[in-house]
């Protein structure tokens, strides 16, 4: 499940630099006259991941790592999509639905107290590490 992790933290690393707006060609590449099979999608098979909650835990915290705030609340989004949806979450954590997605989308600034509520109803807490400075 590590190796699952590290794929989804390199999608989302990925995700965020787009290069161009342009339309891909992707599964449509040809090489002499063969057309190469469409590539499988992973959004489904990362929700269907999350739902296990160690997987959340390791994908959520490999998100905190890449000190990135926009790849942490993406990655919450999609632990908050694989654990039954934002509209049952925000009910779970006491927390305004509309708020809550404001607080996940990509302008998203949730406050301290908002994401503990929000880790609690996942079933996750907040925790404090030493940083390796080596």
């Amino acid at each position: 499940m590590r190796e699952a992790t590290a794929r989804v933290a390199a999608v989302i690393k990925a995700r965020r630099h787009k290069t161009s707006s342009g339309p891909k060609a992707t599964g449509r590449t040809t090489r002499k006259g063969l057309v190469m099979a469409p590539s499988k999608p992973y959004h489904p098979e990362l929700i269907k991941a999350l739902g296990d909650p160690r997987e959340a835990v390791e994908y959520l915290n490999s998100a905190l790592e890449d000190g990135d705030p926009e790849a942490f609340l993406l990655a919450l989004r999609n632990v908050a999509e694989a654990q039954g949806g934002v509209a049952r979450l925000a009910e779970a954590a006491k927390l305004n639905r509309e708020s809550l997605y404001r607080m996940l989308s990509d302008r998203g600034n949730p406050e301290l107290r908002s994401l503990d509520a929000l880790l609690h109803a996942l079933g996750f807490r907040l925790a404090i590490a030493v940083e390796d400075r080596s």
